[in-house]
């Protein structure tokens, strides 16, 4: 990817040209409580890095040192992140959702030279929060914590915030002598969500910044106001800080927890025009009683993914908010994936993922790693400039074992992703490899029987697990919450369903009545502790199982 010669080469000079030219453009808002914004230019965005980044140097960061961000979603942690940037340091958000083992892993693997944590406690993360509308049982995280470090320097967010003041309070702070940063100096380490194991960290460097905000499409245009739901240690935001920039996007933090009233009420009165959502938080909005006297009309689009998009949720997104709605799908080591068209019809936006954004490559490939034709499934492979340089090991090097276990000598990262391509070019995802049920010896992906199993008119979500079985290795599990005002599905009206539309053996073996369905820090539902509750929910409810292999 080219850049024309009078374009700045890295992050941080773009941040500094910006900051020159339109200083007072907004750069973030936040809402810390539903009374009090706060918010940045990409003037004082850059003045706030200079000063903070003379206080990481005081705390011994330079050039390749590693800066940890146990912070909410905030302007702290923006201005946190571009001062590291401008030491030529390497930033590692740490979702404080994690629990204790993944983050003593994260900071062991990393020994970051200075790490900065919330005063409020890390409690405060992303939109399933404890005492969210989303929150499940056991969403509230415990203390940040992690081995000791020889020569590492723990500072809180208050002393970030003193230090951004007093600049502002002399008119600027001087910054530290900054070394010369080269494009492919690495800026960025994102961590997997965990869901397979402890986490994995990718790095970026500003080369794979820049291709991100080339292949951003429909979600980023020049003067943008773009809604911010997830947690920014997310790939979602450490790599899009080009993209935010070059096209002087506004970045509208939802307040934590994230509440449906909440994000109705920022999105009419900062005049949002790309509102982003996980579905589940979508369905919130849609049922929130402000939303019909609310004025959603600087809404362009809407974004949603990470989990299927029930068509009639596409449908009502559509008509109640007035704007397109696009769905998109990324792995953290790929940055870059697939999205759907502001035009695509709801079926296509409901059943698949879309097709390859600007400067994506895309292939469905076997097990051997050889293509498979239109229609197969197989695993998903993607290419392109954005995608990570690779894990990183100890001390934020490159960890080429795993690492070469999903980016092949070509370039391509296989994912762990199962899904077949389409006459129309759109990739329609099946689930996660390692989630494929085998049921009597047939293969059977949990996404096609929860697609015809979410058209019952009395489920709302539903989530599909495999579960051991003596005779048939595994039996299908429906964990399901029911639509309010509907009585309860019944096990044999969802087997029906399911058999007019699959193949018999497809149909679920059993169901699980849930108040709500359990996610990972990412927002996904999260299909491991399913599958852990499945092994042991027949004993619980034998009224509602039916005898394996005798329901053909």
């Amino acid at each position: 990817m080219r850049r024309s010669s009078s374009e700045p080469g890295n992050v941080v000079d773009l941040l500094r040209t910006v900051a020159e030219s339109e200083p007072d453009v907004e750069a973030y808002v936040e809402f810390a409580a539903p009374l009090e914004r706060r918010s940045t230019s990409f003037g004082a965005l850059d003045r706030a890095a200079d000063a903070v980044a003379a206080l990481f140097a005081r705390a011994g960061v330079s050039k390749g040192e590693i800066v940890a961000l146990g912070l909410p979603s905030s302007v702290d942690y923006a201005v946190c992140y571009h001062a590291a940037l401008r030491l030529g340091a390497i930033t590692s958000g740490i979702n404080p959702r994690l629990g204790r083992r993944e983050r003593s892993h994260i900071l062991a693997r990393l020994a970051p030279r200075v790490t900065v944590t919330d005063t409020a406690g890390p409690e405060i993360a992303g939109p399933e929060m404890a005492g969210s509308e989303m929150a499940g049982p056991e969403m509230a995280g415990p203390e940040m914590a992690g081995p000791d470090t020889a020569g590492s320097v723990t500072l809180r967010r208050e002393e970030v915030v003193a230090a951004i003041a007093d600049a502002e309070s002399y008119g600027g702070a001087r910054a530290p002598r900054l070394p010369t940063i080269d494009p492919s100096d690495p800026v960025a380490v994102v961590w997997t969500g965990g869901s397979t194991g402890v986490p994995k960290g990718a790095l970026f460097d500003h080369r794979r910044l820049h291709a991100v905000a080339a292949g951003s499409d429909v979600l980023s245009r020049p003067g943008d106001r773009r809604l911010s739901p997830l947690p920014f240690a997310h790939v979602g935001y450490m790599t899009r800080a080009w993209d935010e920039i070059s096209k002087r996007i506004a970045t509208v933090i939802t307040p934590t927890p994230w509440s449906a009233g909440d994000a109705i009420r920022i999105m009419e009165q900062e005049s949002v025009t790309v509102g982003q959502g996980v579905p589940t938080q979508w369905a919130l909005v849609l049922a929130h009683p402000d939303l019909p006297v609310a004025d959603m009309s600087s809404l362009r689009v809407a974004g949603t993914g990470a989990s299927r998009v029930p068509p009639e949720l596409v449908r009502a997104m559509r008509d109640r908010l007035g704007c397109p709605v696009v769905v998109r799908y990324t792995s953290t080591e790929t940055s870059l994936g697939t999205g759907t068209a502001l035009t695509d019809p709801d079926d296509v936006v409901a059943t698949t993922v879309g097709r390859p954004v600007p400067g994506v490559e895309l292939e469905i490939v076997a097990e051997d790693g050889t293509r498979v034709s239109e229609g197969q499934v197989g695993r998903v492979r993607m290419r392109s400039a954005a995608q990570m340089l690779g894990y990183v090991g100890r001390g934020a090097v490159i960890d080429s074992a795993p690492t070469a276990a999903v980016i092949d000598t070509d370039g391509w990262v296989t994912t762990g992703d199962l899904g077949s391509l389409g006459a129309d070019g759109n990739l329609r995802l099946l689930g996660r490899a390692t989630e494929m049920i085998i049921r009597g010896g047939y293969n059977i992906y949990p996404s096609e029987v929860e697609a015809v199993v979410g058209e019952h008119p009395s489920v709302s979500q539903v989530a599909v697990v495999g579960a051991p079985d003596p005779v048939l290795g595994e039996v299908i599990v429906a964990f399901v919450v029911r639509r309010p005002g509907s009585p309860a599905p019944t096990l044999e009206s969802l087997r029906s369903l399911v058999r007019d539309s699959l193949a018999d053996y497809k149909a679920p073996d059993r169901i699980e009545i849930t108040q709500q369905l359990p996610t990972t820090a990412m927002g996904k539902v999260d299909s491991r502790a399913l599958a852990e509750l499945a092994k042991t929910a027949a004993t619980d409810r034998e009224s509602e199982m039916t005898v394996p292999g005798r329901n053909r």
